[in-house]
This record gives structure tokens, sequence and C-alpha cells, in this order.
């Protein structure tokens, strides 16, 4: 396992692909932070009691969740795309080894740039906050430590869940508009669908989850970090399809 691991380290930092991500991930991901935090005032008035300045300054993940989900799918993806997959098989008959190394290099990379990310963010948009005149927290607040650590979390898990989507479709464009359609989409079009059905997106777990990143209980979503365990799960069990079609496909 070691040696998977050596050897899909080495392949993932001389991916050029890998650090043009992660320079996405912190150029634009704080620049949207500050735009935000410089435009507040507004966003305070219309929230009113509501107005949850930790979630204000980690709205970035809504574009980050996209980058990392990127990154997660080219670790497995862009080996299809060259035929350098059969080598890695050729090299390391047991694929599970080789998707297990995937998976943790992705949640390790995942995991450290998004919590630097998460971090950042909220060390970057609070000043700004304050300089809008209107409440900001510290990192000391009730709740703010664990809505940032929640942050990073949840990127981890949606790179996670792009390894898996990658594994099963093997080609980007499917993976990335999946990965899309479950972020992005479905939530988008929630309000679209009858009344009776509209209860059922409480249980999609990006949604709920999501709401983790804030201090402000959102009575939609009262238990976020049950949602976060719910996304969890889902990944988990679309990581474990990917064993399984790794194992039994031809490359």
């Amino acid at each position: 396992m070691s040696r998977a691991l050596l050897a899909e380290w080495i392949k993932l930092r001389s991916l050029r692909s890998t650090w043009y991500a992660l320079g996405c991930l912190f150029f634009v991901g704080l620049g949207i932070t500050a735009l935000s935090s410089n435009a507040a005032q507004q966003a305070y008035a219309d929230a009113g009691d509501a107005w949850d300045p930790t979630a204000h300054s980690l709205t970035t993940y809504i574009v980050a969740q996209l980058i990392v989900g990127v990154l997660g799918i080219l670790v497995v993806t862009s080996e299809f795309a060259t035929g350098l997959i059969r080598t890695t098989l050729t090299a390391t008959p047991r694929r599970h080894r080789v998707l297990a190394a995937k998976v943790v290099l992705a949640a390790g990379v995942a995991v450290v740039a998004g919590q630097a990310l998460m971090f950042a963010a909220f060390l970057i948009g609070q000043p700004l906050l304050a300089r809008q005149g209107v409440p900001n927290a510290g990192l000391g607040d009730p709740g703010v430590l664990r809505a940032v650590f929640g942050g990073g979390l949840y990127l981890a898990l949606i790179a996670l869940l792009s390894v898996g989507l990658g594994t099963i479709m093997r080609a980007t464009a499917g993976a990335l508009a999946t990965l899309v359609g479950i972020v992005f989409l479905v939530p988008a079009l929630a309000g679209l669908f009858p009344s009776w059905m509209r209860g059922l997106f409480d249980f999609w777990p990006t949604l709920g989850a999501a709401a983790a990143l804030g201090t402000v209980p959102d009575p939609d979503f009262p238990h976020p970090w049950w949602n976060l365990a719910g996304l969890a799960v889902g990944v988990a069990a679309v990581l474990a399809a990917a064993f399984v079609v790794l194992r039994r496909r031809d490359v």
C-alpha cells in the first residue's frame, strides 16, 4: 500500500492540473470572499436577526466545492484519458490498492487545502465586514470553529465523491456533469417540484450539510451535522460502487 501511495503522490504532484486547481481554489475562493464581504451591508439589511457573519465569509464554499470536485475527478480520469491506467494496473495488479491510494491522497489534499481556504476566508472576511460596519465574529465566538472545520470537512467529502464519480464514469465530462447536477442543479430546481415532494429535499445531503457552515440555526435544517453525516454515507456508497466497477470492468 505504501508503494501505491508513493506512486500516486508522484503522479498527482506532477500533473499541472493539480496546481492549476489549487491555485484557482485560493484565488477565486478568496476573491469571492473579498467581494461578498465588501458588499455586506445590503445582505445584513436583508437578513436582519438571521444575519450570520461566519456563514457569510464561508459562502466561498459554493465555488470551492466545484474546484475540489474537478481535482478529485482528475485524480482518476486523467489516467483513463491518457491510457496510463493500464500501466498503473499492470504495476499494481490489486486494483483496490490503486483506488484506495487515490482516495487517501484526494482526501488528504482536500482536507488540507479546504481547511486552509476556510480559515483564510474567515480571517479575511471578518475584518472586511467590520469595515462595512456590520456585525462580525471572531474565532473564539461560540460555534465559529465548528463551522470553519465543518467547511473543510464538507469540501473533503465533495472531493471523495468526485473520485468515486470519476472512477465509475472514467470520463471527466460525464463525472463533472453528474457532480454539477448533485451540488447545483438539484438544489436549484427544488422549488419547481410539487409541494408534496419538496420535503424530500430536506434530506438532500449537500443542502443540509452546507448548513453546518454557519452559527445561526437554519430552521429548514435544524441538525446540519446529521446531514453532513448523511453526505458521508452517500459518499461511502459511491466509493463502494467505484471499487466494484474498477475491479470488474476492463480498462
